[in-house]
């Protein structure tokens, strides 16, 4: 187990303890160390197995938690844990996830209205009954019906970060045993989906037997779903569903495609086939019964007259029009990008000094980042005042010129909060001074439609602001998006020569696919930053390049494949 999977534990017991109504300070030890080994800057396997050093040298870990982690990491379970999910319905951890509960709220729709289920939660609301319970109300009732659906899919869904941990170690696991000469992961994971609902590999095996049966230790305490000659079905502890099959040689190329897909891409290439003659399935290409291709998918595509198409942009939108025309898009990669334009430090919220933040990015490569941390409006955090934010570029001025972090330009920025009632969080004056302002909307997110399309819009008309940041405030599996007029709002990017973000954060990728691939349409720069609180926070970037991939986003349309100096240009500064 990794430190996002103790952490997740940890989490668990503290929302469960907090159901049951247990001591606070018990229920926030769990929280804090659930924080503490989330934020670990090291594995906390190493810090268990290291001769000089024990877990309770963490600040926060105690004898107890210390040797709960020693259990997660030697069974890859919590004896604990079980016992307490034992205590309460399964259904209620759903209704935890539903945005405006939480453990006490749950808590109390379970004891007061017997409510246990999603579904139960849906009538409740629906018949007003949540609404009059002491401390909710209508417009408390009103947000949690909203969320119900995305709680739902948050319960048969994991986002594709977390996805991506299971196929690394499932691959790794299936490619050291030699059982296999090859595997891979097909479905949703493979076309870069934000959120995964299962697992798909395929794979080439001498002995499909022996393939299985080292399957099968992919998890100890993976329930089996079905078992027969080539395929496998698992459900992990997760609940995740993994799928295994073995294919012959001559077929994995037309497996990996149809089980690639996506559904709607499929049923265009099989038309396209079906009016050559031709048939496409699983087992290959055929013309009646003859094989025609099948080995490799670029093989597939070819026999219909199409080049290899990449899997992130199989979802029947343009792929096929640009692949017809000769003008498949060369997308964006992780290389291509030259800075990381979002990202916090100990001033606000971070945990990592700006000069801290700047070794980081050039060992990564960049040539350049913004700093940009909190406006006042976030008192939460402690969101600079304009007198704050002038000592901190101070700091980045000395910083630059000190040589400490030579190679890579430390920008001036600020993440200035778009207020409530309109205009932004600090004064015209302080943001003339800065590098590079991205604005962002943090509150008022119940407001009507059109008054957050205006606040965004009257941002993107400020001469200051460079660009939007998580412009739809989504939390995937969380929170839905705002109202937003996504199109009103891109347009006016468009008229006013600005960018617009794309935030790579896994729970955020924000903007979607869609309104990546409309920002294109309209000449709208995206600019694919991290907002990270972290060093290792800066990695996330690679899924926001996912994330351009799927929109079809090639280096031009990216803002920060290019240096600063063209940037600079761009935005006309």
């Amino acid at each position: 187990m990794n430190n996002s999977d103790i952490s997740a534990v940890f989490d668990q017991i503290a929302d469960i303890l907090e159901f049951q109504g247990a001591n606070p300070f018990r229920v926030r030890a769990y929280r804090n160390a659930a924080k503490t080994i989330h934020d670990l800057p090291e594995a906390i396997a190493d810090v268990a197995g290291a001769s000089d050093r024990k877990l309770t040298d963490i600040e926060g870990i105690g004898a107890d938690l210390a040797k709960k982690i020693d259990e997660l990491l030697s069974t890859g379970r919590l004896q604990f844990l079980e016992e307490l999910k034992a205590e309460v319905p399964e259904t209620v951890f759903a209704l935890m996830r539903v945005q405006g509960l939480g453990p006490k709220r749950a808590a109390t729709l379970f004891r007061e209205l017997n409510v246990a289920t999603l579904d139960e939660l849906r009538h409740a609301c629906e018949e007003g009954l949540v609404s009059k319970l002491k401390g909710f109300g209508e417009k408390t009732q009103k947000t949690i019906l909203e969320g119900i659906d995305v709680a739902a899919e948050a319960d048969q869904r994991i986002l594709w970060a977390e996805a991506d941990l299971h196929v690394q170690a499932v691959l790794k696991y299936m490619r050291e045993s030699g059982a296999v000469d090859r595997i891979e992961a097909a479905g949703s994971y493979r076309r870069c989906k934000d959120s995964v609902g299962d697992l798909d590999f395929l794979a080439v095996a001498k002995d499909s037997n022996a393939a299985m049966d080292r399957f099968i230790g992919v998890s100890s305490k993976a329930t089996v779903l079905g078992w027969g000659d080539t395929k496998m079905s698992l459900r992990l502890p997760t609940g995740l569903q993994v799928d295994f099959r073995v294919v012959k040689e001559e077929s994995f190329g037309a497996a990996l495609q149809y089980f690639t897909g996506s559904k709607e891409h499929n049923v265009v290439l099989r038309s396209r086939a079906k009016n050559l003659g031709l048939k496409i399935n699983e087992y290959g290409v055929f013309r009646g019964e003859e094989y025609v291709a099948g080995k490799t998918e670029e093989e597939v595509y070819a026999a219909v007259g199409l080049p290899w198409i990449t899997p992130e942009l199989r979802e029947a939108r343009r792929e096929f029009e640009w692949a017809d025309a000769g003008a498949l898009p060369q997308l964006v990669e992780i290389g291509d990008i030259c800075g990381d334009l979002h990202m916090h430090t100990t001033w606000t919220d971070g945990m990592a000094s700006a000069e801290e933040m700047a070794l980081a990015a050039k060992e990564r490569g960049l040539k350049f980042i913004a700093i940009t941390d909190h406006s006042q409006r976030v008192a939460m955090v402690g969101g600079l005042t304009p007198g704050r934010v002038r000592a901190q570029w101070k700091e980045i001025d000395e910083l630059n010129a000190s040589g400490r972090v030579a190679g890579v330009q430390v920008l001036k920025g600020i993440e200035v909060d778009i207020l409530e009632k309109g205009g932004l969080d600090l004064p015209d004056d302080v943001l003339a001074e800065a590098d590079w302002v991205v604005a962002s909307l943090h509150y008022g997110h119940n407001q009507p439609k059109e008054q957050i399309t205006r606040r965004a819009i009257e941002a993107l008309e400020n001469p200051y602001v460079c660009a939007i940041a998580h412009p739809t405030g989504r939390m995937l599996l969380r929170r839905k998006a705002y109202e937003m007029d996504v199109e009103a709002v891109l347009k006016a990017a468009r008229d006013n020569g600005k960018m617009m973000e794309l935030n790579s954060h896994p729970i955020r990728l924000d903007l979607d696919d869609s309104a990546c691939a409309m920002a294109k349409a309209l000449g709208v720069p995206i600019v694919i930053n991290t907002d990270a609180h972290r060093t290792d926070g800066l990695d996330a970037l690679r899924f926001g390049v996912m994330q351009a991939r799927r929109g079809g986003l090639t280096k031009e349309d990216v803002g920060n494949a290019r240096s600063w100096a063209e940037m600079k240009k761009m935005l006309g500064r």
